[in-house]
C-alpha cells in the first residue's frame, strides 16, 4: 500500500527513483509522482494518474535532473485518484512531502492551517503535513526541528519524508506505523518502503523502529528515537536475490508464484527437518523453552493469512491436542479479550508490516500473553523484530497482490508449529513421523497438481458470463474453500463466498440455480460421505458443480457436475495441496474476464493502514 523512495546523492537520481517505484508496484497504487531538487535550486515535480510507466514517459518527454529527490506511488484513501491528489505535495514552493498512512486528525489541522493563510489544493490528509512543516519552519531554525515539531501534532499512522528547497542535500524521514528502510551507499544514501526498491543501488540496510526520525545526507545517516535521542540501528547486508522485474517465461507474477510453490516449500523446509524430526531451532534458538509450556494458541491475522490460521486451528486441536482460537486482527484490537493461561500469540503476515496485525501484537504484550511468535516472509520486518519467536518463511519475494505461495508456505510453517508444540502435549512420535513424511512429499504432490493447469484452463471458460459463485468444504477444507473464494473475488471480480458444506440448508441453498457455479473441495477423508450428501442437495436444485476430488472419492462427471482429479496425498497435507487447483482456477477465470491479475483494482499488497 503506497510506496516511497528517496535519495540524496551526487549523481542524478531520477532514474533511481522511478526504478524504485517500479519495484514497489506490487504494493498496489493508482498514481505516481516524483519531486527533484535541480542544480538550479528549484523543485521539479511530475505527477501522473495510473501506472509508473506514465510517470516515466512524462519524465522522458521533459527530462529533469537532480541529486536529491523523493518519489511515491499512491493508493487513494482521502480523495479520488487524480493528479492533484497525487504525491509529492508541496508548500510555499519550498517544502515537498511524500507520506504513507492516514492522518486521523487532518480535519482539525487543516482548519488551523487555513486560518494561518495556507491554501489547500488537494483532498488528501497528507497535504496538512507539508503545510505544517512549512509553518513550523517559521518557528524553528532547521528542517529537522520543524519536522520533529510537526509529527508531535500528528495522530494516526505515517511513514513520511520531507525535503526543503533551501537545504538541498538533506532528507528527513519519520516512521510511525508505516515501515521505512534506509539504504546505505558511498557518498549517497537512500530510503524506501521496502528494500526491494533499492536493490539496484545498495545491499546494506537498516530498518527504522517505531517513532524513529532519520536525517539523511550524502555522507551520513543520523537516527533519533521518540525522545529525540540519537540511536544506532543495526546495518545488515541483504541476501535477497529476487529481481522484482523478472517474470521469466510467465505472463504474470501470480502464475509464476503459483508455479514456484514446490521450490518455496522445499526452501521453507530446508534445515527444519533433521533426521526425520522437526528441528528445535525451527522457531528460534530459545523456542523449545517457550513451546514446551504452551497450552493454548491464539492466532491473529488478516485476509489470506487469516484463512491459513483457520486451517491450523483444526490441526492444533486434532493433532497437537491444545485449544486454538483464530481472530481477524482488526476485530481483536477493539474488543476485550480473555487471555488463557500459558497462551502463545501467533501472528501471520507475509510482509510483517500489516497494520492491524502489528497493532494486535503490541496489544497482546500489554494484556498478558505468555509469548509471541510470528510467521513472516520478510527478515527485519516489524513483526519479526517485535515477536519473541519467528518462523521465517523463506518463500522468496511475492509480487502478485493476490497471495499464492505465501499461503501454502504459511500453512507449511503452521503444520511444523503444530508438531513442535504437540510433542509436549502427548502427541506420539508416530504422528510426528507422519507429518514429516507428508511434508517432505508435498513439493512433488504440488508438481502433480500443477499438471492440472490445462484442464482447469478449459473449465474456467464456463465462468466467462458468471457473476456469482459458491465454494464448499468441510472440516479443514472449509478454510481452503474460503481461500478459493477470496482468490476468485480478488482477481476476477466475481462475487464469491465460501460455506461449510453442512451449512447449505441454513441459507445458501436459496441461491442455487444454473447461474451460480458451486466449487467443492473433496479429499477422501472421514467427512466424505457427509459431503456427498451436501453435493446431492445442490444437484437436486439444478446447481452446476465443479468438484476437486481425490480419485478415491467416488465422484463422477455428468451434465451437472465436472470432476477434476487431485493427486492423492496424506490427509494432513490435503488442505495445502487442494489450494493449488483453486489458485489456478481463479487465475484463468481472471484472464477470461480481462482483469489486472497482478494488481487488482482497489487492493494493495502490503496493507499498512487501518
Amino acid at each position: 500500500m503506497c510506496g516511497i523512495v528517496g535519495a540524496v546523492a551526487q549523481r542524478d537520481v531520477a532514474e533511481i527513483l522511478v526504478e524504485g517505484l517500479r519495484r514497489l508496484e506490487y504494493r498496489g497504487y493508482d498514481s505516481a509522482g516524483v519531486a527533484l531538487l535541480t542544480k538550479e535550486g528549484d523543485f521539479s515535480r511530475v505527477r501522473r494518474v495510473g501506472k509508473v510507466k506514465a510517470l516515466a514517459d512524462a519524465l522522458e518527454e521533459n527530462p529533469c535532473a537532480g541529486g536529491t529527490g523523493i518519489a511515491h506511488t499512491r493508493w487513494a484513501t482521502h480523495g479520488e485518484p487524480n493528479e492533484l491528489n497525487a504525491h509529492p505535495h508541496t508548500s510555499g514552493d519550498r517544502i515537498a512531502v511524500v507520506h504513507n498512512g492516514i492522518i486521523e486528525n487532518h480535519h482539525a489541522l487543516r482548519e488551523m492551517l487555513t486560518k494561518q493563510g495556507y491554501e489547500f489544493t488537494s483532498d488528501t490528509d497528507t497535504e496538512v503535513i507539508v503545510h505544517l512543516v512549512h509553518f513550523e519552519l517559521t518557528r524553528h531554525d532547521t528542517l529537522l526541528a520543524a519536522f520533529q515539531a510537526t509529527i508531535k501534532q500528528l495522530e494516526g499512522a505515517y511513514g513520511a519524508v520531507v525535503m526543503d528547497k533551501t537545504d538541498p542535500d538533506r532528507l528527513i524521514a519519520a516512521r510511525s506505523g508505516s515501515p521505512l528502510v534506509i539504504g546505505y551507499g558511498i557518498g549517497e544514501n537512500f530510503l524506501a518502503s521496502d528494500q526491494l526498491a533499492l536493490l539496484p543501488v545498495t545491499r546494506n540496510f537498516s530498518f527504522l523502529e517505531e517513532g524513529d526520525i532519520a536525517e539523511l545526507t550524502r555522507q551520513r545517516v543520523t537516527i533519533y528515537d521518540t525522545n529525540g535521542k540519537q540511536v544506532e540501528r543495526q546495518i545488515k547486508e541483504s541476501d535477497i536475490t529476487h529481481d522484482a522485474g523478472d517474470k521469466g517465461p510467465f505472463k504474470h507474477y501470480m502464475l509464476k508464484e503459483i508455479y514456484e510453490q514446490p521450490i518455496a516449500i522445499k526452501n521453507t523446509l530446508n534445515d527444519r527437518i533433521v533426521a526425520g524430526k522437526i528441528s528445535a531451532e525451527t522457531f528460534g534458538t530459545n523456542a523449545e523453552d517457550i513451546l514446551k509450556d504452551i497450552k493454548h494458541v491464539q492466532i491473529i491475522a488478516c485476509g489470506t493469512s487469516y484463512n491459513a490460521g483457520m486451517t491450523a486451528r483444526y490441526w492444533f486441536e486434532e493433532v497437537a491436542g491444545i485449544s486454538c482460537n483464530v481472530e481477524i486482527a482488526s476485530e481483536f484490537r477493539y474488543r476485550k479479550a480473555v487471555v488463557h493461561p500459558n497462551s502463545l500469540l501467533v501472528t501471520i503476515s507475509q510482509s510483517g508490516e500489516t497494520a492491524d496485525t502489528l497493532a494486535a501484537l503490541r496489544l497482546a504484550k500489554e494484556i498478558g500473553f505468555k509469548s509471541s511468535l510470528t510467521i513472516c516472509n520478510v527478515p527485519g520486518s516489524s513483526m519479526v523484530r517485535e515477536s519473541d519467536l519467528a518462523y521465517m518463511m523463506n518463500a522468496g519475494a511475492e509480487i502478485g497482490v493476490a497471495s499464492t505461495k505465501a499461503f501454502t508456505v504459511q500453512l507449511t510453517g503452521l503444520l511444523l508449529l503444530v508438531a513442535a508444540i504437540g510433542k509436549y502435549n502427548d502427541m506420539d512420535s508416530e504422528t510426528e513421523a507422519t507429518i514429516v513424511k507428508a511434508l517432505l512429499s508435498l513439493p512433488a504432490k504440488i508438481e502433480q497438481a500443477l499438471d492440472m493447469n490445462d484442464e482447469i484452463k478449459l473449465l474456467a471458460e464456463d465462468f466467462a458470463d458468471k457473476q456469482h459463485s459458491l465454494f464448499l468444504g468441510r472440516g479443514d477444507q472449509y478454510p481452503i474453500a474460503m481461500e478459493g473464494a477470496l482468490k476468485l473475488k480478488e482477481i476476477s471480480y466475481i462475487h464469491a463466498e465460501a460455506y461449510a458444506a453442512g451449512e447449505l440448508k441454513h441459507g445458501p441453498l436459496a441461491l442455487i440455480d444454473a447461474h451460480m457455479p458451486v466449487i467443492v473441495v473433496a479429499p477422501n477423508n472421514e467427512l466424505l460421505e457427509k459431503l456427498h450428501s451436501n453435493v446431492e442437495e445442490v444437484r437436486a436444485r439444478g446447481g452446476l458443480m465443479y468438484v476437486f476430488a481425490d480419485t478415491g472419492a467416488q465422484f463422477k462427471s455428468d451434465e451437472t457436475m465436472k470432476v477434476l482429479d487431485v493427486p492423492q496425498c496424506d490427509k494432513i497435507i490435503a488442505p495445502i495441496l487442494y489450494t493449488v487447483p483453486l489458485q489456478l482456477l481463479s487465475y484463468h477465470v481472471a484472464l477470461i474476464k480481462g482483469t489486472d491479475v497482478d494488481q487488482p483494482r482497489n487492493l494493495a499488497k502490503s496493507v499498512t493502514v487501518e
